[in-house]
């Protein structure tokens, strides 16, 4: 059969050809890996792509096609962002420092995802330790936008987020620590998830900020989210934070209510944070949001205001806290046991000094020192302490909030993907642009972002959906119904053609 359409196809879509004999896995990995060797030099979202293990593993889901022992996601393509340790493949975190590190083990979503049969087409790029709203701190150069490859893809999952856009996978694993998976999402026109922290085990995944980090998943759409975020959960005794709950099939739950109800929301109630739609928005934006919110209202949802008063301090609050768990986390690059190490140094402290300085970019080094600073002795009370209890205060408003409300919305980023540069030299101007998503991260809670439009320069616009704890069958089941009245999640830029 003609592989054409299957490259715009849900992975629902994959799923059926594959069960059906239409195609065979080794034939769905051929064909994205060719895509990816013809469009790749346009994006740069791909850092590691190893096609003999990729058609490996697609002879092996083959097999287990074959014996009827597949899974939903079995033979499908991924992409894993290169923040996932993967067992004998570089993991580079977008750094000079794990430049040339391979990997002994797996990282337990590579390792569930593995079990589920998928197939892995390579590692994509990324901000350098997951540090940027841009994907241009990469050491390996910054992923582009399809929609413009003159503009940021977002960060710092920008190369999945692209990869996605540009169908050169049809899902791919992302990681959140303020924004990384939601924002890319936006930019790129494409469906994020980031689940409640704990959800989904950090073991493997690189830390930048511990209590912060948390796996994700990006797909052209919820359905597509939803199949891939069940195959990443599940419990793991290797990290202390892993959640041991009961597995959830998301896919499931998006059937819950007929989707030939012409109210199929009816019930839902959805938080406007009167702190998220003040001034900073583009009008673009807000014109997008709140068509989208109208969309929401027709399906049978009902709207809200609410506050979240604290929210302006979360960014402030947010890169404390990150930095400081950053320049502790990051430490142990140190040019001793593994990753980069200087050429030419006179004693042990000048090779530590210089194997960081050398392996490490300025905007990481940047944030190792001012972590570093606001844990000091005199300056831990003052910044450290304080951001804590700003963080506890920001859950505390949305605990509050979701006393009156199902879910809250608003705009995923105040902007559109920026042009390559534009904000290279004014990071606390980048940092502004996680202001929506930052106060997800601190509380812990799950976010979405699903597109819901263009600005007047045809780049995407992103609507974000906040659930409370442990709602990201509701949050997905929303987006779901959404989309299945819109077509903002079928556009494709002209890369994708």
């Amino acid at each position: 059969m003609s592989t054409a359409p299957l490259v715009e196809a849900p992975v629902s879509a994959l799923r059926r050809a594959l069960d059906a004999k239409n195609i065979s896995s080794v034939e769905l990995a051929t064909l994205f890996l060719e895509r990816i060797e013809a469009r790749d030099s346009a994006l740069n979202a791909f850092i590691t792509v190893e096609r003999e293990r990729t058609l490996a593993e697609a002879r092996a889901a083959d097999a287990r096609i074959a014996s009827g022992e597949a899974g939903p996601l079995t033979g499908i393509p991924l992409a894993h962002k290169d923040v996932f340790c993967t067992e004998g493949v570089l993991t580079t975190c977008g750094s000079k420092m794990l430049s040339n590190f391979v990997s002994p083990y797996d990282a337990h979503v590579v390792a569930l995802l593995k079990k589920a049969g998928a197939v892995s087409l390579g590692k994509t790029n990324m901000d350098e330790f997951a540090m940027g709203s841009s994907n241009e701190t990469s050491y390996f150069g910054p992923a582009r936008n399809p929609w413009k490859p003159g503009h940021v893809p977002g960060g710092s999952s920008g190369g999945s987020a692209a990869a996605v856009a540009a169908r050169l996978a049809p899902i791919a694993t992302g990681t959140d620590t303020g924004g990384s998976v939601r924002q890319p999402a936006s930019f790129c026109g494409i469906t994020g998830i980031k689940p409640t922290y704990g959800l989904v085990s950090r073991y493997g995944l690189v830390a930048y900020a511990s209590s912060l980090d948390q796996g994700g998943a990006f797909g052209a759409s919820a359905e597509d989210c939803a199949l891939l975020l069940a195959a990443m959960t599940g419990f793991d005794a290797r990290d202390s934070t892993s959640l041991d709950r009961p597995p959830e099939d998301y896919a499931a739950a998006l059937a819950a209510q007929p989707a030939e109800s012409s109210r199929p929301l009816a019930g839902l109630v959805i938080g406007l944070p009167r702190e998220f739609f003040g001034d900073g928005m583009s009008s673009d934006i807000r014109a997008a949001v709140e068509a989208a919110l109208a969309q929401y209202r027709a399906l049978g949802a009902a709207t809200r205001e609410v506050d979240l008063p604290n929210a302006k301090l979360a960014i402030p609050a947010y890169y404390v806290i990150a930095m400081a768990e950053a320049s502790s986390n990051l430490s142990r690059f140190d040019g001793v046991r593994y990753g980069y190490r200087a050429a030419e140094f006179t004693d042990l402290a000048d090779m530590y000094c210089k194997s960081r300085c050398e392996g490490f970019g300025a905007e990481v080094q940047r944030r190792i020192l001012a972590g570093t600073y606001v844990l000091s002795h005199g300056y831990y009370d003052a910044y450290y302490l304080q951001a804590q209890k700003l963080r506890r205060l920001i859950g505390g408003d949305f605990r509050r909030a979701f006393g009156e409300c199902d879910l809250i919305a608003g705009p995923t980023s105040p902007v559109t993907a920026w042009e390559l540069g534009a904000m290279s030299g004014d990071p606390a101007q980048m940092y502004l642009a996680d202001i929506y998503t930052t106060p997800v991260n601190l509380a812990g809670l799950p976010g979405l972002s699903h597109p819901c439009g263009f600005d007047a320069g045809g780049l995407p616009v992103g609507l974000q959906l906040i659930g409370d704890y442990f709602s990201e069958a509701r949050l997905l089941a929303a987006a779901h119904r959404f989309q299945q009245a819109t077509d903002w999640h079928l556009r494709r830029p002209a890369l994708a053609a």
